[in-house]
């Protein structure tokens, strides 16, 4: 169980340019991991509105739970474990487990009661370090739809925002706005 402050850069990328992206920094196929995240709320959309968003990352065998909340900077995100059985209980009955993810569920302004599985989004990722914090390509797929993403996580804002605005122009990618994949996904579910 873990809570830490998420601040990433992101920008949506055409396939061309991520396949640009993937050959300037020598990713092996064998770098590229799958892993989905299956996305929750209530049915009015209560977490939405309140900026947050929940969802349960799998990777092969492991399931990781993650509550992110707006933060002075950045996102709170608070995660815990959970075993399949949990995992289960979640997707089947949107039945959250005790643990540091329930408590902050609870503590928001309209205590989250029934939550909901909307469902999917798959990534195909590769990350690395990269300056100062860590770069991630990903390829998602989800409703349909597919598109692809870079992102640097970093712990300061303004370092971030320079070596992540030199990259793009580096590589000749324009800074494009670009929603969280929550987001894109509801966009396209909705």
């Amino acid at each position: 169980m873990s809570e830490t402050i998420e601040i990433e850069f992101k920008n949506l990328l055409t396939k061309a340019e991520y396949k640009k992206l993937l050959k300037a920094f020598r990713v092996k196929e064998d770098q590229i991991i799958s892993q989905t995240n299956h996305y929750f709320d209530t049915p009015d959309f209560r977490l939405k509105e309140l900026g947050s968003a929940l969802r349960i990352r799998e990777k092969k065998d492991y399931y990781e739970m993650t509550l992110k909340q707006p933060a002075a900077v950045g996102l709170l995100e608070t995660t815990q474990i959970l075993s399949l059985d949990e995992f289960l209980g979640a997707i089947k009955n949107g039945i959250i487990p005790k643990g540091i993810v329930h408590e902050r569920l609870e503590l928001l302004n309209k205590p989250i009661m029934v939550l909901e599985y909307f469902g999917s989004l798959t990534t195909k990722r590769a990350e690395f370090t990269y300056r100062e914090g860590l770069l991630v390509l990903d390829h998602s797929l989800y409703l349909n739809t597919e598109d692809y993403e870079v992102e640097y996580e970093v712990e300061d804002f303004q370092v971030g925002q320079r070596v992540f605005e030199e990259l793009l122009e580096q590589y000749n990618i324009p800074l494009r706005t670009t929603q969280n994949k929550i987001a894109r996904f509801y966009k396209q579910k909705l």
